[in-house]
């Protein structure tokens, strides 16, 4: 779960007012900016009175950010960007497509939309502008999620890491530990802190009505090592099944990681631990280890300090089988055209820039919390050290990047049967072929 609208939009779908909000890059040198080409970069045609509209789900003062971010480009080639945003923008894209009012743009954050968008007919594949940034700066597995069959449609945007493990730099300093760069070598430590009396896996699944969400992420970070993009992909999709062997073995290696009273302590607490009080437990050593996304931080006890020498720090979770380079689970945003004009086009091909992710990234403030793939942004640009150590992994040219599985599968399995069937899995110890059955049972019959 990546923290998405999914399960928010069946109940708000029928609703009769939505959040919308509509920013506007101002044109302030009508496209005679040198100081703003400078930023934006060279080949670009002024269009002086042309407006380009982006529809996304984005709204408030992340939207405000992202027409500050394009003001330059503005300023630059006179085009105006009318950042549309709309907490019903899932519900709202089918209709706009399907009654002839199609955006220039949208911002997709799923892959399944996109090709939803591609099958009306409507969307258009990228430029060859757009193409060859994208084959210059994204690694092979961005460029496969905005593309449907074979052909390549839409540029990456932002994008998150989930594929961290929190730990104390402070407790680890103070027991001799090190930070592991196999997964050997991370349950041999595992293995020590458990022979010391240790607590080595900090576990909860608790989150309300979507409890069970995080023990989906372990099982996905362990797919993805074990078995590759191709089976992932294929699972998301239910062309391999749960009951298939290389799901089966993926959650058996959860059920020795997680699921392993010698790490976690007792297995049954996890069900009942919320995911945000297991993190709690990282800076005085209560436990040591905890895998999940950079957003915990927030969860963290007050006064903690989030640095490699502080309280609470993390690692990368290391690889499994040595076929599969640098695997990387997260999320993220896909620009799709629906227009081939010529402003369109010139506004397409800058969000798929290095410039135009230096310039979101800035916008984003100290604080940070906007991260790019692009291989082409300094790392320098980033000023919270966690955003650059997460951006390290997601530009890596030769990583293995997938999406987060269960808000990629129907509604009913991914946030449905599969967390009711992995909370049910940790409290109560049912067998592994007897979760993954229910979980296969739940697949929509024409999915069967």
């Amino acid at each position: 779960m990546s923290i998405s609208k999914k399960g928010l939009l069946a109940g708000v779908a029928t609703a009769t007012v939505a959040l919308v909000a509509t920013f506007v890059a101002p044109a302030a040198y009508a496209g005679t900016s040198a100081a703003a080409c400078a930023n934006v970069g060279s080949g670009y045609a002024v269009q002086k009175g042309k407006t380009v509209e982006v529809f996304t789900s984005v709204v408030g003062d992340e939207l405000t950010r992202y027409a500050k971010a394009s003001a330059d480009f503005t300023a630059c080639t006179g085009i105006k960007i009318n950042w549309n945003g709309s907490d019903q923008f899932e519900a709202q894209l089918p209709v706009r497509v399907a009654g002839g009012t199609a955006p220039d743009l949208a911002l997709v954050p799923q892959p399944g939309l996109i090709a939803q968008m591609v099958a009306t007919g409507k969307a258009v594949p990228a430029p060859a502008a757009v193409t060859n940034n994208i084959n210059r700066f994204w690694s092979k597995s961005w460029r496969n999620l905005g593309s449907v069959n074979g052909k390549f449609y839409a540029a990456p945007n932002s994008a998150n890491l989930k594929s961290l493990v929190w730990y104390s730099p402070k407790q680890f300093a103070k027991y001799g530990y090190t930070v592991p760069t196999t997964w050997n070598d991370m349950f041999t430590q595992s293995d020590k802190m458990a022979a010391a009396g240790q607590t080595a896996w900090c576990g909860g699944i608790g989150s309300g009505g979507a409890t069970g969400w995080p023990a989906t992420d372990w099982l996905e970070e362990v797919v993805v090592r074990e078995a590759g993009a191709t089976v992932y992909n294929n699972w998301i999709s239910h062309k391999v099944k749960f009951s298939d062997a290389p799901i089966i073995h993926a959650m058996n290696t959860v059920l020795g990681w997680m699921g392993n009273s010698k790490y976690v302590g007792k297995v049954s607490t996890i069900a009942t631990t919320s995911f945000q009080d297991a993190v709690t437990g990282i800076p005085s050593g209560k436990c040591m280890q905890l895998q999940q996304a950079s957003f915990i931080a927030a969860s963290l006890p007050a006064g903690s300090v989030v640095s490699p020498t502080g309280d609470a720090w993390v690692y990368y979770l290391p690889g499994i089988n040595p076929a599969v380079t640098t695997p990387v689970e997260g999320g993220g945003e896909f620009y799709l055209a629906f227009n081939s004009n010529k402003a369109t086009v010139e506004v397409q091909t800058y969000l798929s820039t290095p410039q135009w992710a230096v310039s979101r990234i800035k916008a984003a403030g100290s604080n940070g919390g906007w991260l790019s793939a692009n291989s082409g942004v300094p790392a320098a640009t980033y000023s919270n050290p966690l955003d650059a150590l997460s951006a390290k992994y997601l530009s890596d040219p030769h990583s293995t990047f997938v999406f987060d599985a269960s808000d990629a599968m129907p509604a009913a399995v991914g946030n449905g049967a599969e967390w009711t069937g992995f909370t049910d899995w940790f409290a109560n110890g049912t067998p592994v072929k007897t979760v993954a059955a229910k979980i296969d049972a739940a697949w929509p019959s024409a999915s069967n």
